[in-house]
């Protein structure tokens, strides 16, 4: 199935509401649900379309990367979306109790479709947030950071089961495993059943008679992880990394969350960025500017490269150096920036006799008097700069 746009999948206007995303996702899911399209692989894709869908558009950092970005919103750890990652139809309905309801699947008020076999319920542990500031040539090759996390990790005692040590969890006696309940109600429209989470096991299809001592049945304790995060090249300032299950642990070996890092961008006292181009201000002496000659120019990467200034060379000039500049971050654009070179030309404060008396000389000479198309190519060069 081609992609479409995310807004188009649903529904929705680009200035949706969250509320109304949550409503028109809602809708969907019911549509295509599988209890109600059994063996229908064409309803299956459109589930998880949708759920994809929601998934970014529900998410304010992954709406406005979106937006911005399209499908080639840099994810930072796993494809985007559904598509990318292989979720499976258990794992949308694990993610999306928000929308429906019920603890980690759709719960109350969605069900009784035609008695499929729902899964029981996983946690899924919480996300972490952390920054990190790059200088303007981690961002040009990307790098590797390390982070030593405190966090939820599995219950060495128990292995993250929950139950003690010599001992498992039962299959709920009343929901027998599934992890829901099927109420049925008499109403004036007749008998109406309806699908929920089970409240003795919380939607798990499982209970733990003997807990672990060590973390009280939750199969999570508190420690602490070295985590490795690559950080692409091309990322910009404010721009999230995700990375996928290196969050906290998911309570009874469920669901690791992910790792968001926020991207903080050292200013640079050399170059001034401006998206993938970097801009270098040249400083040029009156000598060099009129008769020319070769200066060099630092590169990002710490070495540098020598350019050719012409003779005659007008202040507001802007020379470039092609793929010299910053690459697009990964999965959007193509190609390399280039170093902006922009030309002024110093024009010293203090002058010696000699000095004085030397420039004086060719205060009459129409060489140094410009004509009126070079003041005009200077006013405008002048008026864009600002423009």
């Amino acid at each position: 199935m081609a992609k479409r746009d995310y807004y188009e999948v649903l529904g929705v206007d680009k200035n949706a509401s969250e509320d109304e995303i949550k409503k028109a996702y809602r809708k969907l899911a019911i549509k295509y649900h599988p209890d109600r399209n059994p063996d229908d692989p064409k309803a299956e894709a459109m589930f998880k379309e949708a759920a994809e869908a929601y998934d970014v558009l529900h998410d304010s950092q992954k709406r406005q990367n979106y937006d911005r970005f399209g499908f080639d919103a840099p994810q930072m750890g796993g494809g985007a979306g559904f598509g990318g990652a292989g979720f499976s139809v258990d794992d949308i309905f694990s993610m999306f109790g928000d929308v429906f309801g019920g603890r980690g699947g759709f719960g109350s008020g969605f069900g009784g479709f035609g008695g499929g076999q729902r899964q029981p319920a996983r946690y899924r542990g919480s996300d972490l947030r952390l920054k990190v500031r790059l200088s303007l040539q981690d961002i040009a090759t990307g790098t590797v950071k390390k982070f030593k996390v405190r966090k939820d990790v599995p219950c060495e005692h128990c292995h993250g089961s929950g139950a003690e040590n010599g001992s498992v969890a039962e299959t709920c006696p009343n929901c027998h495993g599934s992890g829901v309940e099927i109420r049925r109600q008499e109403t004036f429209l007749g008998m109406v059943q309806t699908q929920a989470t089970c409240h003795v096991c919380g939607g798990e299809g499982s209970v733990i008679k003997n807990k672990c001592h060590h973390c009280g049945g939750n199969g999570i304790v508190k420690g602490e992880e070295v985590v490795e995060i690559k950080i692409p090249a091309g990322v910009a300032d404010g721009m999230v990394v995700n990375v996928q299950g290196k969050g906290n642990a998911g309570p009874r070996n469920g669901i690791n969350g992910d790792i968001q890092v926020l991207i903080e961008e050292e200013p640079n006292n050399v170059f001034v960025r401006d998206g993938m181009d970097v801009i270098y201000n040249l400083l040029l002496d009156f000598p060099t500017a009129t008769l020319g000659g070769n200066v060099e120019i630092p590169t990002i990467s710490g070495g540098n490269v020598k350019i050719k200034i012409e003779p005659g060379t007008q202040p507001g000039k802007t020379l470039r150096l092609r793929g010299k500049g910053l690459p697009a971050v990964e999965g959007y654009g193509r190609g390399i920036g280039d170093i902006v070179v922009n030309i002024s030309v110093y024009v010293p404060k203090t002058l010696s006799r000699e000095e004085k008396n030397a420039i004086e000389s060719f205060r009459d000479s129409d060489n140094f008097k410009g004509d009126a198309s070079t003041k005009s190519t200077i006013f405008q060069k002048f008026k864009n700069y600002f423009s």
